[in-house]
């Protein structure tokens, strides 16, 4: 059975070829960016943390094992969410957000709709969140975490996370709809 360039490439970072990380960075360092600014929105805290993410990598690659195909791509992005995470518990402005932030509360619990918005513009509406609906938001949606989970990473009550991951859509579909209707008036 043939190697994939992927089990080639975590072959060669257990190795600690140093041409191996060149490539490792070259290869990913866009993708773990974009993972580490839904969490972080400081361009100079982004570079930061990746930075600091692939010194994590360097440090525990023998702790990886190649288990097929993307399994590489799964463990460097866990080490980007980790170190985005333990970046924002340091972040002495980072808060979760009280039960009394004012948006609506939505008796319709329909899913935001996302046709014809295109991904940079939906990126925008989730990195616009406040800080803890953010992080809540992307732990549940882009991380499987779930809410007891979520509540474990971050030291809140897990009804707290589910609260927060509620209102993080609610507000994420009031953007949508806001957005919807900007771009109605604009062909009318």
């Amino acid at each position: 059975m043939e190697e994939s360039k992927e089990q080639i490439l975590a072959h060669r970072l257990l190795q600690k070829e140093e041409a191996a990380w060149k490539e490792l960075f070259g290869v990913y360092s866009g993708s773990l960016s974009y993972v580490c600014s839904r969490y972080i929105l400081d361009k100079e805290d982004v570079h930061d943390v990746l930075q600091n993410s692939f010194i994590q990598m360097f440090r525990a690659i023998d702790s990886f094992e190649y288990r097929g195909s993307g399994s590489l791509r799964a463990w460097i992005t866990r080490i980007v969410v980790n170190e985005s995470l333990k970046h924002i518990k340091q972040n002495p402005d980072f808060k979760t957000v009280s039960e009394d932030f004012e948006i609506p509360d939505e008796t319709n619990e329909e899913e935001p709709n996302f046709e014809e918005i295109s991904q940079n513009t939906i990126m925008m509406m989730i990195r616009s969140l406040p800080d803890g609906y953010r992080t809540v938001f992307n732990l549940y949606v882009f991380e499987e975490k779930s809410h007891k989970e979520i509540a474990e990473t971050l030291g809140i009550a897990e009804n707290s996370s589910a609260s927060q991951f509620h209102r993080a859509k609610a507000l994420l579909a009031q953007k949508i709809k806001e957005y919807k209707m900007s771009k109605t008036a604009q062909y009318e």
